[in-house]
């Protein structure tokens, strides 16, 4: 799984505009939580590059900056969670999940 690391306000219109063109995955985690380490980890051990069908990973650490995140939370009109992964799609949010039913199989469906 090949993470880009998101530090600053800019990317999130940079995820808007890649959406258009494929999937977005933005993963919000807290670095100190148990949870998020657990639903981080079990994301990165499914994850399938071919099931994936192009979603694009994104990782935020919210702890650091969560300034981005409550942006992220007010673009996509989501409320903010920890740990939460959003699924972006022609500029807008499709589907968020937080804590364990953050599933690799549910953003594959997601997509389909």
């Amino acid at each position: 799984m090949n993470w880009q690391t998101i530090n600053n306000e800019l990317q999130i219109e940079e995820i808007r505009q890649k959406s258009f063109q494929h999937p977005v995955l933005v993963f919000k985690h807290s670095t100190t939580c148990s949870i998020s380490a657990a639903s981080l980890g079990r994301m990165e051990r499914a994850w399938d590059t071919t099931k994936a069908r192009g979603i694009e990973p994104y990782y935020l650490d919210l702890l650091q900056f969560r300034g981005i995140s409550n942006k992220i939370a007010q673009d996509f009109a989501v409320e903010h969670q920890s740990p939460q992964v959003l699924l972006i799609k022609n500029g807008a949010c499709v589907y968020d999940a937080s804590h364990f039913d953050i599933r690799f199989d549910e953003l594959v469906n997601q997509v389909s």
